[in-house]
């Protein structure tokens, strides 16, 4: 993996950003982490064992029509991409590529998160969340770069969302 890509957005740039929109956050850094296996190994010891912590994952993916779309939930969902189709009302969902990925979000693998909603948003890549994500006081999401954590309430996230004018559509992964 060519970590001296330079990316459109780098996690410096995000944080200031963050901190001129007066979002507030804690930023953590660490051992890069490629999946939600390698983070659960180091979450508690990081983060502290709270049951108010939402540590999530993130899947790009596309649909027939090739419109992109991110959808984050907890680490722990079992995503049925059939039925989150159905749910969301498109076609066939399949993942997108690493170049995709780069070309539309701006990250490479292991870094994609809400925040990567920044370089999304020029591109029409439409975000989901799973509504059961409300139930956690703060999310955990890597800020472009898998290097470091930012600790998020949802309310701060969606003051992110709004300055980007992105609308996150929530939807209930279950029937």
């Amino acid at each position: 993996m060519d970590h001296h890509l330079k990316l459109p957005i780098s996690s410096n740039e995000l944080l200031k950003q963050l901190d001129e929109w007066k979002i507030i956050y804690k930023h953590f850094t660490h051992e890069p982490l490629i999946s939600v296996n390698e983070s659960k190994l180091i979450q508690e010891k990081l983060f502290g064992n709270n049951k108010e912590n939402g540590h999530i994952k993130n899947l790009f993916l596309r649909d027939k029509k090739k419109n992109n779309i991110l959808f984050v939930a907890h680490q722990d969902t079992i995503i049925d991409l059939k039925l989150l189709a159905q749910n969301i009302n498109v076609g066939r969902l399949s993942f997108g590529s690493h170049e995709r990925l780069m070309e539309n979000l701006g990250v490479l693998p292991g870094a994609v998160s809400p925040f990567a909603m920044i370089n999304g948003v020029k591109n029409n890549v439409s975000i989901y969340l799973d509504s059961k994500l409300k139930s956690y006081k703060n999310i955990f999401a890597h800020p472009l770069e898998n290097n470091q954590t930012l600790e998020i309430t949802f309310d701060q996230l969606e003051n992110f969302f709004r300055k980007l004018s992105v609308e996150p559509k929530w939807i209930n992964l279950d029937p």
